[in-house]
């Protein structure tokens, strides 16, 4: 619980419901206790079983820690859970109806299923006796404003708009008409520059709301997040580099991907 950030209760019902207390097959041969799927990036040992659809592959673990720390895992590198880790840490309720809204769980039960263990054997108790928890780490640093930042002797960002911080990052995001070029000459910056802050060779059109860096992002992203899972959205190696402030060769270098390399759903992408 103080590692990830989700509840204790949550962790213990969901390994009770998706088990069978540790009685099913899933469990007792593979060492999975969360019915937790291969899904493309899984490197481990498979096995095979009809679920949703006939002949599912699904992981197989050394040992039942494996499974728990794996399940924790999931949950706090996904996009399509990061709402959860916005709720209070002994909201279980509201963890359980939005496991069912992210599509845990097909079972349209899955929810009142999981309520009802943790109140059956009062699971709760260890949200609270586990002590406060720290931020949750899968939560993506918010854009931190700032005052105007020098960077170099000669150069001092505009004081006409806001500058911010993302992983200890100077940068802007970008308005209706803004340019690399403009944005670079506002900030005391050489176009050359502000391409290389941005993983950029050459100078591409900027969208509303999208992230543009003053400085040169950090090697590692933030202390917490580790590693990204990869969602439907179609991002690139880029736009995960840019979301998260962190240089884009590392990225690669990380994760001994090619330049051509595109993330596929549930790809795991490492941070540091």
């Amino acid at each position: 619980m103080h590692r990830s950030g989700v509840p204790a209760s949550i962790t213990l019902a969901q390994g009770l419901v998706e088990s069978a207390a540790g009685q099913s097959t899933l469990a007792t041969k593979a060492n999975n206790h969360f019915g937790i799927k291969c899904h493309s990036d899984w490197k481990g040992k498979k096995t095979y079983r009809d679920d949703d659809k006939a002949n599912e592959c699904f992981r197989v673990y050394s040992n039942a820690a494996a499974s728990f720390k794996d399940h924790s895992d999931f949950l706090r590198y996904q996009d399509r859970y990061k709402f959860l880790f916005d709720l209070d840490p002994t909201d279980y309720k509201g963890w359980a109806k939005g496991l069912k809204k992210a599509g845990y769980a097909t079972d349209r039960q899955y929810a009142d299923k999981l309520i009802k263990v943790i109140e059956d054997y009062e699971l709760y108790r260890f949200d609270t006796e586990a002590g406060e928890l720290p931020e949750p780490p899968n939560s993506i640093e918010a854009p931190e404003e700032v005052a105007p930042v020098t960077v170099r002797e000669e150069i001092r960002f505009s004081l006409a708009r806001k500058i911010y911080k993302v992983n200890g990052v100077a940068c802007v995001y970008a308005v209706e008409g803004d340019t690399y070029e403009s944005i670079a000459a506002s900030n005391g910056l050489f176009t050359g520059e502000i391409l290389r802050y941005n993983d950029l060779k050459s100078a591409e059109d900027l969208s509303a709301g999208e992230v543009v860096y003053l400085q040169p992002k950090k090697k590692r992203a933030v202390r917490g997040m580790d590693k990204y899972i990869a969602g439907e959205g179609g991002e690139s190696l880029r736009d995960i580099a840019q979301r998260f402030g962190v240089k884009l060769s590392s990225i690669k270098k990380y994760n001994k991907l090619p330049d051509d390399y595109v993330p596929l759903e549930g790809d795991t992408i490492r941070l540091r």
